[in-house]
């Protein structure tokens, strides 16, 4: 029987992997992977959020998106409220500041990458390898590193699901910069699925890719995420817990 082990991973994206046309306003596209040790996932993490939820809802069927939140969109309509969207917003980022989970982030710079490249790979197949990278480096620092390990992603359709579990294959055999196999196994679930991981981890992505586009811009939600980037032994986050791609040339 195979040994699984003690973390579980979520995966979610903002911005549009597509390089054909970008949005001069948003032209990055992040893959966060937030890390979550299985206990105190289903002890904390889990209640925290249900609790929220019977709040503000009476009930806990309601999906965290980012997006309908910023946009005061279908159950979030109450929000247009801006004393009611101040609250829930203070109550919201308090959880995510409370909770115990580590992100390790990718963010493509599209305009960037096509400057840079004639034949630029796929941003979405370019930050799934670094956040795969990386999640192993970190597995690996708690022992976890011959574990069998789960990645959760949301279904995006067919096509696009196989080319991703066919590019997430060819990474976990060894095609990475470790040259290493990694313990991972991909996991696809509905975009309806009410899972709280996946809700984390599509709440934070936005606000990681704004910390980038507008580094002197207040940015609230992202304030609540900085201490919980992975970051090497000697505390470095830059290309560790947080991989911007391409780097910045050096001026000469």
């Amino acid at each position: 029987m195979p040994e699984y082990g003690d973390y579980i991973i979520y995966v979610d994206e903002s911005g549009d992997h597509g390089l054909a046309s970008i949005d001069p306003n948003y032209p990055v596209f992040i893959l966060a992977f937030c890390i979550f040790h299985k206990q105190a996932y289903a002890r904390k993490v889990i209640p925290a959020v249900k609790q929220f939820k019977f709040k503000h809802f009476g009930h806990d069927m309601v999906l965290l998106h980012e997006h309908d939140i910023r946009k005061d969109k279908g159950a979030f309509e109450f929000l247009k409220n801006k004393a009611k969207k101040e609250v829930f917003m203070d109550e919201l980022t308090g959880i995510v500041r409370a909770a115990p989970f580590t992100i390790i982030a990718t963010v493509i710079k599209k305009d960037e990458l096509n400057k840079r490249y004639v034949r630029p790979d796929n941003p979405y197949n370019i930050a799934m390898a670094f956040g795969l990278e990386r999640t192993f480096l970190f597995l690996q620092g708690k022992g976890q590193n011959d574990k069998i390990i789960h990645v959760i992603f949301e279904h995006r359709g067919k096509k696009e699901d196989n080319a991703l579990e066919l590019e997430f294959r060819r990474v976990c055999d060894g095609a990475n910069y470790l040259s290493k196999k990694l313990p991972f196994r991909i996991i696809f679930a509905d975009k309806k699925t009410n899972s709280s991981g996946l809700q984390f981890a599509d709440l934070v992505a936005r606000p990681i890719g704004l910390s980038i586009l507008r580094p002197g811009q207040r940015n609230r939600a992202f304030e609540a995420l900085e201490s919980k980037f992975y970051c090497d032994k000697k505390g470095r986050l830059d290309g560790y817990g947080l991989k911007c791609f391409p780097k910045n040339k050096k001026p000469r």
